[in-house]
């Protein structure tokens, strides 16, 4: 039997794309409008895992998305990241000049900034996904409108490619996390990322004394961001990925942090993607000897 594996859009969205990526041996998509309904579909047993966007290069993060999974008690059990190049895409025989309107999800807008900024004849409707932006238009067949999305989805709904690679930076990347209801594995020696979210103790220098505990373990903090604690005005709840060289290092430096936090939330310990080790230096990842 197939994987189930849910994601939010629809055939020819970039999330199938970062499914096909993580599992080549093909996979059956549940289709979820919103990521709320691709935890749901996870947590309930509709699907077996969960594939999600949280982050962009271009953009930043999704906030809300490192909440539902913290809130959901799913774990992250793996990372994607995707070359995103962003396409309008309209009905066969139409041109940048014959449009009037254009669909997508808000993060390719976003996305696709000075193109949209040099074409103002366009107006921007923002949608819940970009596949299906595209299926709309060729299901209605809209004239006057186009679609920002992947080459994929402008195969799979037979739509014309009037404008390639209109990101505003061609180094253009998105996130995604996989999610499971169960923790996998993971040998001793594997390079790894913990992606958790702790509270303080709200008194000066709290965060200052983390940051620094994490610095002097030798692990390397690649993502911090915090929300609002909901009912606590002014206190907040930090997200961050820290990387490490092994398992055992992560399960030490995670065990010695909850020594110190009020409430420490370990989302999920998974191996490092590909993309996520470029850059960083022998020195750098060098695991160092400490205690708590």
């Amino acid at each position: 039997m197939k994987k189930r594996i849910a994601i939010q859009g629809y055939q020819g969205a970039f999330h199938q794309e970062a499914v096909e990526s993580y599992w080549p041996q093909g996979v059956e998509l549940v289709e979820c409008a919103t990521f709320e309904q691709l935890v749901q579909s996870v947590v309930k047993g509709k699907a077996h895992y969960g594939v999600m966007a949280v982050e962009n290069s271009l953009v930043g993060c999704i906030l809300p998305n490192f909440l539902l999974i913290r809130e959901s008690g799913l774990s992250v059990i793996g990372e994607v990241y995707l070359r995103i190049t962003q396409n309008l895409m309209a009905l066969p025989g139409e041109t940048l000049s014959s449009l009037r309107r254009v669909e997508s999800h808000y993060m390719a807008v976003a996305q696709c900034k000075d193109f949209l900024g040099s074409n103002q004849h366009l107006s921007v409707v923002e949608s819940t996904d970009t596949a299906l932006s595209a299926r709309n238009i060729a299901q209605h067949s809209l004239r006057g409108v186009g679609a920002i999305g992947s080459m994929a989805a402008a195969n799979l709904y037979g739509l014309d490619v009037i404008a390639p690679s209109i990101e505003t930076n061609k180094e253009n990347f998105t996130r995604f996390l996989v999610l499971s209801p169960i923790n996998q594995p993971i040998a001793s020696d594997v390079a790894v990322k913990a992606t958790i979210a702790f509270a303080l103790k709200h008194q000066p220098g709290s965060l200052a004394g983390i940051l620094n505990q994490i610095a002097d373990s030798g692990a390397n903090l690649t993502m911090l961001q915090s929300l609002p604690m909901v009912g606590h005005a002014w206190e907040y709840i930090f997200h961050a990925d820290i990387c490490f060289d092994s398992m055992e290092q992560a399960q030490r430096m995670l065990s010695c942090l909850s020594l110190g936090l009020p409430s420490l939330w370990v989302m999920g310990v998974y191996p490092q993607a590909e993309m996520a080790m470029q850059g960083s230096s022998v020195e750098s990842s060098k695991t160092q000897n400490y205690e708590c």
